[in-house]
């Protein structure tokens, strides 16, 4: 069976989960309930925000989410950020990741995105090389983050 690359569906809550624990191992689980769900309903709702996944063999084998965000400058063109990449660890290598992230760009483009930001907390090199190679430059801003944790 040939890999998808499609749209989260909304019966993939806990698969998305699940896959997501290959991207922060260190996160707790979330707690299941009215609130998550009601959570989950609500960004499945939100036109400006879009989960891209890619299914393999039945699973889900790399996610990432696309937001776009409305905006004045730039003739009135939204920018549109790139967050929670994530591969499953049995399944890297294979160009999912790669494959996910050139879908959510094209989102973009075609949603008439004058520009797609990305971050990392990798110091990887190799994570580095893996988004400049699906066409993300590198140091053309710098980035500054306050954390709620």
């Amino acid at each position: 069976m040939k890999p998808m690359i499609r749209k989260i569906q909304a019966h993939e809550l806990e698969d998305l989960l699940q896959l997501y624990t290959d991207l922060h191992k260190q996160d707790a689980p979330l707690e299941r309930g009215d609130r998550l769900n009601e959570q989950w309903r609500r960004m499945l709702a939100n036109p400006g925000l879009e989960i891209w996944v890619v299914e393999s063999e039945g699973k889900l084998a790399a996610s990432c989410t696309l937001v776009i965000v409305d905006n004045l400058t730039r003739g009135g063109r939204s920018y549109a950020l790139i967050e929670n990449v994530v591969t499953r660890a049995d399944q890297r290598r294979r160009g999912y990741g790669h494959a996910v992230l050139q879908q959510a760009i094209e989102s973009a483009r075609e949603r008439g995105c004058y520009k797609v930001m990305l971050m990392t907390g990798s110091k990887r090199d190799e994570v580095h090389q893996f988004y400049e190679g699906v066409g993300f430059v590198k140091g053309v801003k710098t980035g500054f983050i306050i954390n709620f944790e």
